[in-house]
């Protein structure tokens, strides 16, 4: 079981140090290409929009397994 939440908590601070470079990585081609600007804040925000939805997936693991388990 000890194997299971560590490895759970590698895949939290992998999909969280992801967003983070990409978000930063979609900044930075925001302010260097003008013309693209507009194709870089629709994926930053769909990045953050799957940090959001990961983040609910693991909060509702943890409710579900603290009921139950």
């Amino acid at each position: 079981m000890d194997l299971l939440k560590e490895m759970a908590n590698a895949f939290i601070i992998l999909i969280r140090v992801g967003v983070v470079l990409r978000v930063i990585f979609c900044f930075i081609k925001i302010g260097s290409n003008g013309q693209e600007s507009e194709v870089y804040k629709k994926k930053a925000r769909n990045i953050v929009v799957f940090y959001i939805i990961a983040e609910s997936v693991w909060e509702i693991k943890d409710i579900v397994v603290g009921y139950y388990g």
